[in-house]
């Protein structure tokens, strides 16, 4: 199974158009947030594919910005979010503070968006905030291990594990409760944005027991035969 993941930045090839061809063998989409909606957007309409995201820490004051503009935009259908308030329905699977089983790929995905708590913007978190909303999802983690045989394969957060490619400020730095959540329920990835690679080659990968950790950056397509269904 191949998973175009993104975040963060807009890709140029995934704007060229040769993103129909270069992506065509992708079998679903994940952003890890911080994109613009219209990204997202363009991203479904191109390649036809199923589509999962959180929100960033930036997504949702990025859009009060531009409500407060008056840029109101009528080519979109809005949808209220809850604590979120409102923000464009594109489509999309919106999997921030929930886990969804995807019947066309055989994957049970979790998202936990959101930043470590620095400034009290909308979409930080501190350490006992995230715990609550991983404790609110228990129930649905202990039901999937029963009846699939697993808790979940994919965990998509947009800030890191601390100590895993996490920054050393506040804003960026990694949640402790994602390792102790990959303790207990051991996703076979997490997959993170928030912190920019602007070296190329800069180390993106590292493994934390069962799970591997992913900074998705920009794009990376995860390429992996033993995920989903065969």
């Amino acid at each position: 199974m191949k998973i175009l993941c993104v975040a963060d930045e807009t890709e140029p090839l995934i704007y060229s158009n040769q993103a129909k061809r270069l992506y065509a063998d992708c079998d679903l989409v994940v952003s890890a947030g911080d994109l613009p909606i219209r990204y997202y957007d363009y991203i479904m309409t191109v390649l036809n594919k199923d589509f999962f995201y959180v929100y960033g820490n930036h997504n949702l004051e990025h859009f009060d910005e531009v409500m407060r503009r008056g840029g109101f935009d009528p080519t979109f259908e809005y949808t209220r979010t809850g604590r979120a308030g409102l923000m464009p329905a594109f489509g999309g699977n919106l999997v921030d503070g929930r886990i969804v089983y995807d019947k066309r790929s055989g994957l049970i995905i979790m998202g936990l968006g959101g930043s470590m708590l620095y400034n009290y913007g909308k979409s930080q978190y501190s350490e006992r905030q995230m715990q609550w909303r991983i404790a609110r999802l228990i129930p649905r983690l202990l039901y999937n291990k029963k009846r699939y045989g697993r808790a979940l394969d994919i965990l998509v957060t947009h800030a890191p594990a601390f100590g895993f490619g996490d920054g050393e400020d506040i804003c960026h730095r990694g949640f402790q409760t994602f390792l102790n959540f990959m303790d207990a329920y051991r996703p076979k990835y997490l997959l993170h944005g928030h912190v920019h690679l602007f070296d190329e080659n800069a180390n993106r990968i590292y493994k934390y027991k069962d799970t591997t950790i992913i900074n998705v950056y920009k794009s990376y397509v995860l390429d992996d035969d033993s995920l989903g269904r065969h």
